[in-house]
């Protein structure tokens, strides 16, 4: 037992000084999440604000000005005015403009005559289907809600209940604050994988994992010295990119720091696993950095819940994201930024983490047998 401990020591103080002499790996533990983080932070956002819209006025009365002013103040829209469809239309075929509304020529009279507002036309790009969507849903929500004041200042009743919307755990409704979290998922994966399927594989390639091999280190304490290091590593790179999300781009964090580091921990073995089991299979660098990053990130980037909801794929592919361990980092570190320590969704998430870790390290060591033999 001594001697087993004596090499395990030995194989991660030769790790730790091995990471200290190569600068690769501290810039994919230090500089790459940082990187990103400001990528994903500054750069991905599906907040709509001030979209190119045009407004077409064909009436010159007062109804259809109050309703222009209306379109102007809005803050989700930059607007542009003209008399006539054609330049706006051309405009929108330009892509200069996302959307474009239509007031008719006998709006003013319309609205003149009763409490029912007349019929406005919103054209929109569904060339970016998302976008679309704001346009007709904030130009519904402009028109309504000045036709709303008009109704109240002429002294009559809504025509209907008014709803009072309470938003919970996200009441800003920042997609910054939903997309980091999942951000920070993706970043992990990426950035666990590379440690250990490069550094490995660069051993591979230089002679150096076959001398290691020869020695009477025993499979189990090799995959425990590779994977403690980085491990350690992994964790200083998630604490990092945690505390400048929180500190620079002011991402609540509800949770605690105890299940941010059991999330963060049990994801990060499942990560060093497949980086292993590509580093154990590749032996090349060049093939060992293609399959992290094709098993490794654009798993995690598609089929986590990151971007796309998984409740709207295909059964199929619903059935393929219970291997995927980004799945579950995102919707603990959503959980714990935004909610709170939700056990009973936490320590699931965590239980199925260390189950794929567990099925990593098995492969990866049957793997490597197979191949000294």
């Amino acid at each position: 037992m001594n001697g087993r401990l004596r090499r395990m020591v030995a194989l991660i103080v030769k790790e730790f000084v091995q990471i200290l002499r190569d600068p690769s790996s501290l810039l994919i533990a230090f500089v790459l999440p940082v990187i990103l983080l400001f990528l994903y932070g500054f750069g991905v956002s599906l907040d709509a604000r001030e979209i190119r819209m045009g407004v077409a006025v064909r009436d010159a009365g007062e109804e259809a000005a109050a309703l222009v002013a209306a379109f102007r103040a809005s803050p989700y829209f930059r607007t542009e005015v003209a008399r006539d469809t054609r330049p706006l239309e051309a405009e929108l075929l330009a892509g200069r403009l996302r959307g474009l509304v239509v007031i008719p020529q006998d709006f003013s009279r319309r609205m003149g005559k009763g409490v029912e507002p007349a019929d406005l036309q919103v054209v929109a790009d569904g060339s970016e289907t998302n976008t679309a969507n704001y346009v007709q849903n904030y130009a519904q929500g402009v028109a309504r809600a000045w036709w709303n004041q008009r109704l109240r200042e002429t002294g009559h009743e809504l025509g209907g209940p008014e709803l009072v919307t309470r938003i919970w755990f996200n009441p800003e409704l920042k997609s910054r604050n939903s997309l980091l979290p999942g951000a920070l998922a993706i970043i992990m994966a990426i950035i666990g994988t590379l440690l250990t399927a490069l550094v490995v594989a660069r051993e591979w390639e230089r002679g150096t994992m076959e001398a290691l091999m020869a020695t009477p280190v025993a499979i189990g304490e090799l995959v425990v010295g590779k994977l403690l290091p980085y491990f350690v590593l992994g964790m200083f790179a998630m604490l990092i990119s945690v505390a400048i999300s929180v500190t620079l781009f002011e991402l609540p964090f509800r949770g605690s720091f105890a299940a941010l580091l059991l999330s963060s921990g049990a994801f990060l073995l499942a990560a060093l696993g497949q980086g292993l089991l590509i580093s154990s299979a590749a032996k090349n660098q060049f093939l060992a950095a293609m399959a992290a990053l094709v098993t490794g990130f654009l798993p995690a980037f598609l089929l986590s819940g990151f971007i796309f909801e998984i409740a709207s794929m295909p059964p199929a592919v619903r059935a393929l994201t219970h291997i995927i361990p980004a799945r579950y980092l995102v919707t603990n570190l959503q959980t714990l930024f935004l909610v709170g320590d939700v056990w009973s969704l936490l320590l699931p998430n965590v239980g199925i983490l260390l189950l794929l870790a567990a099925v990593l390290f098995f492969l990866t060591a049957r793997k490597t047998v197979k191949r000294l033999r």
